[in-house]
């Protein structure tokens, strides 16, 4: 005899046989994804340093336009569908999440793969830009911090403001000097046309975007599933798969000795991420921000502070502690490791937020 409030057996297996194919559908949209990724990772890269030796543009360049703009389109297309749904938790969880994540999970396990070296220009020019970006999100987002408003919203004029500072960067890009000294130990290298590169960044797009969109899917799909709150969704599924195009991107850069590509391609995509992606979110619709987000955003700050600090410290052991004699800067593989770790605390505290 059944007993009161129980589903009838056949009911109960119908629903766990679909919850299983539901989870299997999943975790094969995110292998796929993974798979795309990869693929378009290592086509764009490709492309993208036979162009800057084509044109005599050196690979800084490129990561902090084209790479950097191609491997953010993930987190442009969720923010857009998120803005005009009111989705207002994943729209800003999934840009904070991505930066924080662009950094110590990304450069992380790029800087483990292989130390990076990092120009000066970008230890004192591009990384302190991102830092510059972070903190004026902090104070644009905190209406009730700072003004004493009944509530904290990204407005469409600070969409405006935010669009303004992302022309002032790309004004800055645009009068970046051509190929580096550094670069031209390429020149001898073998590479592809033109107009073939064209091609293969072209392709590498694609399946960065393709692959991007699946892993979200399926992330998303499993998030459901498992009965996951929006803002860690945002926070944390969301914002690592739209930033899968990067740390593809980068880890294949670091892995082929492209560390201005890895570099610049994670800066570059923390400063689109905030003044593009963010000024169009928020134009389309502004976005009411919650308060418990501020720890967050100190995160964004802390994780670029970080940054900037690992590409100082071999100075910093040559002058205080005459050790560890490192020229230039370079993010070495402890330092990864210290990211990593980072990263890890840092999922575990929104996972114990909840």
């Amino acid at each position: 005899m059944m007993r009161p409030g129980s589903a009838p057996p056949a009911f109960s297996s119908i629903a766990g046989s679909r919850y299983a194919l539901s989870m299997l559908l999943s975790i094969l949209f995110i292998v796929l994804g993974l798979l795309l990724l990869i693929k378009g990772a290592d086509w764009l890269v490709e492309g993208a340093a036979s162009i800057a030796t084509a044109l005599r543009v050196s690979q800084l360049t490129i990561g902090l336009t084209i790479v950097a703009f191609g491997t953010s389109l993930p987190e442009l297309t969720v923010n857009l569908f998120s803005s005009f749904s009111g989705a207002n938790d994943i729209a800003i969880g999934n840009v904070v999440g991505s930066n924080i994540c662009n950094i110590l999970l990304i450069l992380g396990i790029s800087s483990i793969l292989a130390p990076l070296a990092v120009q000066t220009s970008t230890v004192w020019k591009e990384i302190p830009l991102s830092l510059l970006a972070a903190g004026i999100l902090f104070a644009q987002a905190n209406d009730i911090l700072i003004d004493g408003a009944d509530a904290s919203i990204l407005s469409r004029t600070d969409g405006l403001t935010f669009l303004a500072f992302f022309v002032i960067f790309l004004w800055y890009i645009a009068g970046m000097r051509r190929l580096d000294p550094a670069d031209d130990k390429d020149e001898g290298e073998h590479h592809s046309g033109f107009w073939t590169s064209c091609g293969f960044i072209a392709l590498g797009l694609v399946l960065l975007i393709g692959g991007g969109r699946l892993t979200v899917m399926g992330a998303t799909a499993i998030a459901e599933l498992l009965g996951v709150s929006q803002a860690l969704i945002g926070l944390t599924i969301v914002a690592v798969g739209t930033s899968l195009p990067e740390l593809a991107t980068s880890t294949v850069a670091a892995v082929k000795g492209k560390a201005d590509l890895a570099v610049g391609n994670v800066v570059g995509s923390n400063i689109f991420n905030i003044f593009w992606i963010l000024g169009v979110s928020s134009l389309i619709n502004p976005l009411r921000f919650e308060p418990a987000m501020n720890v967050d955003l100190l995160m964004v700050v802390i994780a670029t502070l970080m940054l900037f600090l690992f590409t100082h410290t071999g100075w910093l052991h040559r002058r205080l502690l005459f050790w560890r004699q490192r020229k230039g800067h370079v993010i070495t593989r402890s330092e990864g490791w210290t990211m990593l770790a980072s990263y890890a605390l840092y999922v575990g505290y929104l996972v114990w937020r909840g």
